[in-house]
């Protein structure tokens, strides 16, 4: 769901929303991964492997010298003794991390004003998540999801009193995005939002859109304007709900209309990063990629950092000609993701075909 490295660096997985119900689900898991890194841990556990080398490589020699001056067995048992020893000593350790990264997650979230007892609900939702797999012992676990582990942070919120969750609607409508994507098939995802709706839902607003959103992607458009129409009556200004408006023209391949949409929106809320991304997507599907790089152009300089406005412009870079183009903003978009060796390749790729530049040459050769 999530993990911690050196660097400051956590990850979490768009599955995570899948199961964490509520933003204050989510906040505890990433409150988690906070703790790992303020406590170093990573380095903590370098520091302990290189304490348990010594003592490893002694029993493990002390069993070659028993395997070869008298017993055979008993030596190999004293080596696989020391070797057992030294995995569960790191398993230990491993445990300890955790507890200790759930405890300064807890202190994390109520100095955050959020809500403690979210750690131990994101804790059942994976335990029951995963009660239909066989799970080893606690003991032979480094992350272990337990009831447990639920029993101590249950009572470790105890001490606090629980706030009623009012969570961001678009927490749930961003939720409802990854649930659609976590289906098989956009035809399984529409009738799973459809019985929700018909039933009882968390979050009917959520939902609708996920309904129209799974419409749209099985190509049932007339449906998916349908089920989207209540939301944009309720909230007319919501931006997310216009975007999936003009999604549907452009799924349908109404790019006019889709790109009036857009585009009308962007005089509302020109610095929107959702917006301008999908101007840029639209576009590109539209068929108009100078237009599209130029937009990509721009933006790539306020947002030099962002790896997918890079992505986005080789792409269209290549349906456009501009074969110097799909070289540099593929570098740029191999940087960001630590991948030098492919970054250099694609920056001596755009060395050859800059012989008559000389300012673009030096960029380059700097790059």
């Amino acid at each position: 769901n999530a993990f911690a490295v050196p660097g400051k660096i956590s990850g979490v997985h768009t599955g995570l929303p899948n199961y964490a119900k509520s933003e204050n689900q989510l906040a505890a898991v990433i409150a988690h991964e906070m703790g790992h890194l303020s406590q170093r841990h990573y380095a903590r556990r370098l520091e302990q492997q290189k304490k348990m080398m010594m003592p490893m490589l002694a029993g493990m020699l002390a069993g070659l010298v028993l395997a070869a001056n008298s017993n055979g067995d008993a030596g190999m048992a004293a080596i696989m003794g020391t070797q057992a020893a030294a995995q569960q000593a790191s398993l230990a350790f491993s445990r300890q991390n955790e507890q200790e990264a759930d405890r300064i997650g807890m202190q994390t979230m109520v100095e955050a004003g959020l809500d403690a007892h979210a750690a131990a609900d994101m804790f059942e939702e994976m335990v029951r998540a995963n009660r239909l797999n066989r799970r080893p012992p606690e003991y032979l676990l480094t992350h272990p999801v337990s009831e447990t582990r639920v029993a101590d942070a249950r009572n470790r919120a105890q001490q606090y009193p629980r706030k009623p969750a009012v969570d961001d609607l678009e927490y749930q409508l961003m939720r409802s995005r990854v649930r659609v994507e976590a289906e098989e098939t956009p035809q399984i995802a529409a009738k799973m939002f459809k019985s929700e709706l018909d039933k009882e839902s968390l979050s009917p607003d959520a939902s609708r859109y996920g309904w129209a959103l799974a419409l749209t992607k099985s190509s049932q458009f007339d449906a998916a304007r349908e089920a989207l129409a209540p939301l944009l009556a309720k909230d007319p200004e919501r931006v997310t709900y216009q975007i999936m408006r003009a999604d549907i023209e452009i799924a349908a391949e109404r790019y006019k209309p889709g790109l009036e949409i857009i585009e009308t929106q962007l005089t509302k809320y020109p610095s929107s990063y959702p917006l301008i991304v999908r101007h840029a997507e639209a576009l590109m599907k539209a068929g108009l990629y100078k237009q599209c790089a130029e937009i990509l152009d721009r933006y790539s300089r306020k947002r030099s950092n962002d790896d997918y406005v890079w992505y986005l412009l080789a792409e269209v870079n290549g349906l456009a000609g501009n074969i110097l183009g799909v070289h540099e903003a593929r570098a740029e978009y191999f940087i960001l993701n630590g991948v030098y060796d492919r970054a250099q390749i694609q920056l001596r790729n755009a060395l050859k075909l800059t012989k008559d530049n000389t300012y673009r040459t030096a960029l380059i050769e700097e790059r």
